[in-house]
């Protein structure tokens, strides 16, 4: 059962006439070496974003074969791309990303981890130029696209990953969606302030004061729509993705993988992870490998 807070403020998103200002990142690159260990903290599996990180892994597996290579598109520090690299350990993983310390956290992470199929690069994921045309089986990207200075920027993003993607290659790109609501805004920021950092509260409400609005995705990235689909989360989008059809018959060990990962969560972080992949099932995305 939602939680009442969460209950209101769909109702308020619904049906209110605000319509709050998109306001850009203070800092587009984040390299402040105390926002950077906030943002890792937050993103380990253990940590406040881990159910919305499975959520994503689950989704990212569907769409990369063995034998891809994949680009992750604004990596961060890898909490996301090592996880979903752990578990496709014959798919190769390019990490692209502009801030040097969250790079400099993503090679440790993956060297912990002794992961082996992942390298990394210093890039600016609007021009992808190391990359040829159609020369990559996959493109990621998770919660990260916030970061671009304006829809220009976004839809740049997005034709470099229709460029250099291959004919039937896989897509997900996820983002934090632009609420109506000021209010809403506040409420999703502060949802769990008490077991997150108080920074880390602060990022979040800049991140989501700088996401991008549904109709933003669909204009940035009519380029990839021959081939993808666009979803928002059910009755108010404070989540959208980019998804292609699946390139994998469903894979019964890794859906096992992925139910032990979720089984382990925190009993309010399984509850997170119900109420994010119902409300994106309502909006229309599925996942073989969460059934």
């Amino acid at each position: 059962m939602p939680s009442i807070g969460l209950i209101k403020t769909a109702f308020r998103e619904w049906i209110t006439r605000e319509r709050s200002p998109r306001l850009p990142e203070p800092d587009l690159i984040m390299d402040d070496a105390e926002q950077v260990a906030s943002y890792v903290r937050a993103g380990l599996e253990d940590g406040v974003m881990a159910p919305v990180y499975l959520f994503h892994c689950a989704n990212i597996c569907e769409v990369i074969r063995p034998g891809d290579t994949v680009l992750d598109l604004a990596c961060g520090p890898a909490n996301q791309l090592a996880m979903v690299a752990r578990l496709n350990p014959g798919t190769q993983f390019v990490g692209v990303d502009l801030s040097e310390p969250m790079l400099e956290q993503a090679g440790a992470r993956v060297a912990h981890q002794q992961l082996r199929n992942v390298t990394f690069q210093h890039g600016d994921i609007t021009s992808l130029s190391a990359y040829p045309n159609a020369s990559v089986d996959a493109v990621i990207s998770t919660m990260a696209l916030h970061h671009l200075p304006d829809e220009h920027a976004l839809k740049r993003a997005f034709a470099e990953v229709a460029r250099v993607l291959r004919p039937g290659g896989g897509v997900y790109l996820v983002d934090f969606g632009h609420l109506k609501a000021e209010r809403s805004i506040l409420y999703f920021a502060h949802q769990y302030q008490d077991r997150q950092p108080e920074l880390f509260t602060r990022d979040y409400l800049n991140s989501l004061r700088a996401a991008f609005a549904p109709q933003d995705f669909r204009r940035a990235a009519e380029p990839l729509l021959p081939h993808a689909h666009v979803y928002a989360t059910f009755f108010m989008p404070f989540m959208v993705a980019i998804k292609s059809p699946a390139r994998q018959s469903r894979n019964l060990a890794l859906t096992a993988q992925l139910k032990k990962l979720r089984d382990a969560l925190p009993p309010w972080h399984q509850t997170d992870f119900r109420h994010l992949s119902a409300l994106f099932r309502l909006g229309g995305l599925d996942c073989s490998l969460l059934r």
